[in-house]
């Protein structure tokens, strides 16, 4: 990220996160139907905390998995069990607006203005509800989903675009355990999805070092996303232990930039980006499912993904290890 808008200038192509789909050794069952991890974990000794934090969320009983890749030379810096398949809330909006900045560099939803329709309603996150102009052009609508996860905004450009879109672009980039399964819903029943997407964090990270590096479809269509992406109001989790402002922190600001997003529903906390620093530059991700039945167990997960932040800081301040 050299500017908000703009891409890291392209080296390493992107590559597949390494090991196949999780298998039935790979997983065991916790609480609340969800599959947990063993928690499998590598890390240099710049993680040594983040480790020992989601450690302690695993001994808990969460499914927790998380990954650090170094932007530039691709090398692996965290690896804790990065092909479990999670659910991630609506973090998978990013293969949303992938598809979008592709149709809009090509033309083919340049100019429009979608109507907020009664199918797209849902009080979630977001702005466009509280708004009294009903229609808006596909690139404002993008900006709210980037900046506020906005879910009229998304539902509505994915009853645009079409789900089936979505997932045929991501599978044209080679994303295999990370998709957008649903739209935004207040409540889901038993003929709707579980979870409005799932992925894996290996996959997320390797995903936004792509956009970085201006790989994603092109570098214009990269480009847009992390323009969208910049505007992220939400800096509560891993991104909390940056120091940055939170409504305004597409600038340099003591030679740290970060583009982020992040996924929460009851017992579900994700965030994948990249951080810029003086030294180096990382691409992140991380996902916590949890029994949420207590406030001392959420906020336990705040922290060990704020740890994880301080030491994501700690590493593009120092120079790269080869």
């Amino acid at each position: 990220m050299v500017e908000p808008d703009a891409a890291l200038p392209s080296g390493r192509r992107r590559q597949a996160p390494a090991g196949g789909a999780a298998g039935d050794g790979d997983r065991v069952r916790g609480g609340g139907g969800r599959a947990h991890g063993r928690h499998r974990g590598g890390a240099d000794e710049r993680f040594g905390s983040t480790l020992e934090a989601l450690g302690a969320l695993a001994r808990d009983g969460a499914a927790v998995s998380a990954s650090v890749i170094d932007t530039s030379s691709g090398k692996a810096l965290l690896a804790v069990d990065d092909t479990l398949v999670q659910p991630v809330a609506s973090l998978g909006r990013v293969l949303l607006l992938i598809e979008v900045a592709a149709l809009l560099e090509d033309g083919g939803l340049h100019g429009d203005r979608l109507q907020r329709m009664a199918r797209d309603t849902a009080t979630g996150a977001g702005l466009w509800q509280f708004l009294q102009e009903s229609t808006m052009q596909v690139s404002d609508l993008a900006t709210l989903v980037g900046a506020t996860a906005d879910a009229w905004a998304m539902n509505a450009l994915l009853s645009t675009v079409g789900i089936d879109a979505v997932r045929e672009r991501s599978e044209s980039l080679g994303i295999e355990r990370t998709a957008l399964i649903d739209r935004v819903r207040d409540r889901r029943g038993p003929d709707d999805a579980p979870d409005a997407s799932v992925a894996a964090t290996g996959e997320l990270s390797w995903l936004f070092r792509g956009l970085a590096l201006g790989e994603v479809v092109d570098e214009a269509v990269s480009n847009r996303v992390l323009g969208w992406l910049s505007l992220s109001s939400d800096l509560s989790l891993v991104a909390g232990s940056f120091g940055l402002d939170p409504l305004a922190h597409r600038s340099l600001d003591h030679g740290l930039q970060v583009v982020s997003t992040t996924g929460s529903s009851l017992g579900v906390r994700a965030e994948a980006g990249i951080l810029r620093g003086p030294a180096s530059s990382v691409s992140y991700a991380v996902t916590v499912t949890f029994d949420d039945a207590t406030l001392q167990r959420r906020l336990a997960v705040v922290d060990a993904l704020r740890t994880m932040g301080t030491e994501v800081l700690e590493a593009v301040h120092l120079p790269a290890r080869r």
